[in-house]
């Protein structure tokens, strides 16, 4: 019987932070966040699409080789893409304003 589909995205932040358990995942998720912010800005100030191409090559990237390799799961992306890019976006906003240590204990993510 498959799993039943996560509903809302309260239900699926404590979920997303599970499948980021791992400190290197999530360390590359933020990496490739940021870069693919950095593309973006230049693509938009450029106007250059191939900053716009390296954004999202970038943004997935790091993401999925996190998965693969360091996560061993497979990316939330696949079932539920736009909650999982809102949820990337506000774990590297965490990260970078230092609240993610205090989420993550506060849903039991060690």
């Amino acid at each position: 019987m498959a799993a039943s589909r996560i509903q809302t995205y309260q239900e699926f932040w404590p979920f997303y932070l599970r499948e980021h358990a791992r400190p290197l995942t999530r360390r590359l998720h933020v990496f490739g966040t940021t870069l693919a912010g950095v593309f973006l800005a230049a693509a938009v100030l450029g106007p250059d699409i191939r900053f716009a191409v390296a954004a999202v090559v970038s943004g997935y990237l790091f993401a999925w080789i996190a998965h693969l390799l360091v996560e061993g799961n497979r990316p939330a992306t696949f079932r539920y893409p736009l909650w999982s890019l809102r949820a990337d976006f506000q774990m590297c906003g965490m990260f970078w304003t230092s609240k993610l240590n205090a989420e993550l204990q506060r849903h039991g993510v060690e």
